[in-house]
């Protein structure tokens, strides 16, 4: 696939950053090699549209950065079904059986992290910062081949940080400007995403005017955000229903 840039909208004009529908939005910037960056956790805030845009682009050879890759025939278990994610940088691959065969076959990369460091180098690529040291992982298979060093009485490992292609994120609600409102836990890693994105375009439940979203209210501004899709109905699957018994 080639890769296209939008044309600038002219001088003194604001973009129009919302896109018919997630395959439009992924027209022109979703390509054959690019790293990846998903939001969500589990099933919980993924975006839903856009990963099912993705698979229909026939965009191959990704790298996908996500804390997990969702379940099988659900979220990116999608495009681990059609084989086009090359690797997977994750901390949390428990729920999908596809995943388990690709990677234990050879078929499919991992670049495995504790969970508080996937999100720590997310957010130190959003900042621009190139790398930092964590106790995390010290002494184990995390620290192979990775610069150590001891700060006072405690050793750390250097983490680079992750900075992706384009990163897709779910949000409730966006203005026509971008900024982003996300519900309870699908907040989750979609923030992190879409700051480590060059390219961010998030899906949304709700799209209002400029204004209608109190600023304090802001979780995430729209300077991050380049495009928006409105999915007003996402499925929404649970991963793990759990129901409590009756009193006896």
């Amino acid at each position: 696939m080639a890769e296209a840039v939008a044309s600038a909208p002219p001088q003194g004009r604001a973009p129009d950053k919302l896109f018919p529908d997630a395959r439009a939005a992924l027209q022109g910037v979703v390509a054959d090699g690019q790293t990846l960056a998903v939001g969500g956790f589990g099933l919980c805030g993924i975006p839903e549209a856009l990963i099912e845009a993705l698979r229909d682009s026939g965009a191959k050879g990704l790298t996908a950065i996500s804390n997990n890759a969702g379940v099988d025939g659900f979220g990116l278990g999608l495009l681990l079904e059609t084989r086009q994610i090359r690797k997977m940088i994750s901390s949390y691959v428990g729920e999908n059986k596809e995943f388990e065969r690709q990677f234990l076959s050879g078929e499919l990369e991992l670049e495995f992290n504790p969970q508080g460091t996937l999100a720590e180098r997310l957010r130190a690529g959003g900042a621009g910062i190139p790398a930092f040291f964590t106790r995390t992982g010290y002494g184990t298979v995390v620290a192979e081949g990775k610069e150590t060093r001891q700060f006072g009485e405690h050793w750390y490992v250097m983490e680079t940080a992750l900075v992706a292609d384009v990163a897709l994120v779910k949000a409730w609600k966006a203005d026509k400007a971008g900024n982003l409102v996300f519900r309870k836990t699908a907040r989750n890693f979609n923030p992190a995403c879409a700051m480590a994105g060059k390219v961010c375009i998030a899906e949304v439940e709700e799209v209002v005017e400029i204004g209608a979203i109190d600023p304090d209210h802001v979780h995430l501004p729209g300077i991050y955000v380049d495009r928006i899709v409105h999915n007003p109905a996402p499925e929404k699957r649970i991963e793990q229903r759990t129901i409590r018994q009756g009193d006896k």
